[in-house]
């Protein structure tokens, strides 16, 4: 699907369009969702650049992300999706500068393009041209990427909170509540990654940008990207302390599973030894030999029970004197 957005930000389907001549000159940005193999090339002809694949998208090769061709500026920006989901993933979007016009191709529908189509026409009009489309795109995208960031920082704290918290309250627990938490810890652990590998693109993207005559001589635009690519340092700096956290988290949760274990383990230690003298002396007095005077005796039955509970119970007490218990 393609939707063009005119100066005025009013909307049209670009299908009806046959020739470049027929294309309005206030057409500012030209938003190209799953195209088609038709599409693609209607586009070309429309605008005389070439229109990048999909696959052309996925190129990591900085001279396949970011290049010059035919007076028309082309960028990749990969940007974080299915946030709300349990396998966040990335997407690459591209991005044409071709005269006053922005180009924007994907495969994806990102949150930040929905708030940017929204916010169109709260754009100032002396901004409406290709390359302030593009700064304020890319504006969107960030704001949007530092709330994905606010809303994971809170999660995270609840979920620090079930992990220690309830533990400190005593609160009996289900014997795979941690195993749980350490899904949630991993599923925010690929969140955050994805999102610090957004922001390294945007990073490149900006620096790139920076160099693009159409920017360099607005300056506005300049100062708009100026202010994007400080934004996308700081959250990278906060992207960071949140990975940190949640690798603290991580082995604080292995740790409490380790702890758990080994009191599991412990009691086990601990009841094999109360119960060693016990058997011990029921193994003695167990032995078919024909001379032990202790059976003979009316109190011997009794005596060696009283021994067994004893050589039962000092242990025992003797472990909670020193604590293990």
């Amino acid at each position: 699907m393609i939707t063009a957005y005119r100066s005025n930000c009013t909307s049209l389907e670009l299908s009806a369009v046959t020739a470049a001549s027929d294309l309005p000159s206030d057409v500012i940005w030209i938003d190209m969702v799953e195209p088609t193999r038709e599409e693609e090339d209607h586009i070309e002809k429309l605008l005389g650049i070439d229109v990048p694949t999909r696959d052309d998208l996925k190129d990591i090769e900085p001279s396949s992300r970011f290049y010059v061709e035919k007076d028309a500026v082309y960028m990749t920006a990969s940007l974080v999706w299915k946030v709300a989901t349990d396998i966040p993933t990335l997407t690459d979007v591209g991005l044409i500068l071709v005269g006053n016009r922005l180009v924007t191709i994907r495969y994806a529908n990102p949150t930040s393009f929905a708030l940017f189509v929204a916010a169109l026409h709260r754009i100032p009009a002396d901004m409406r041209s290709g390359a302030a489309l593009l700064a304020k795109l890319l504006e969107t995208i960030i704001d949007r990427t530092a709330e994905v960031l606010e809303q994971a920082v809170v999660r995270i704290d609840i979920l620090s909170t079930h992990v220690f918290g309830e533990r400190a309250k005593k609160v009996r627990r289900p014997s795979n509540f941690l195993e749980e938490k350490l899904r949630d810890v991993a599923g925010y652990h690929r969140l955050i990654s994805k999102v610090r590998d957004s922001l390294m693109s945007l990073s490149r993207l900006l620096t790139f940008l920076h160099t693009v005559p159409a920017v360099q001589q607005d300056h506005d635009t300049k100062d708009l990207c100026r202010n994007v690519s400080r934004d996308i340092q700081s959250l990278s700096e906060h992207a960071s302390f949140i990975s940190g956290n949640i690798t603290f988290l991580l082995d604080a949760s292995l740790g409490l599973i380790n702890i758990e274990q080994n009191s599991i383990i412990k009691i086990f230690s601990i009841a094999s030894v109360v119960f060693l003298p016990p058997t011990l002396v029921a193994s003695v007095y167990g032995m078919n030999f024909q001379f032990m005077p202790e059976l003979h005796s009316p109190f011997g039955y009794p005596l060696s029970l009283l021994v067994m509970v004893i050589s039962a119970v000092v242990p025992f007490f003797f472990f909670r004197w020193k604590g293990w218990l």
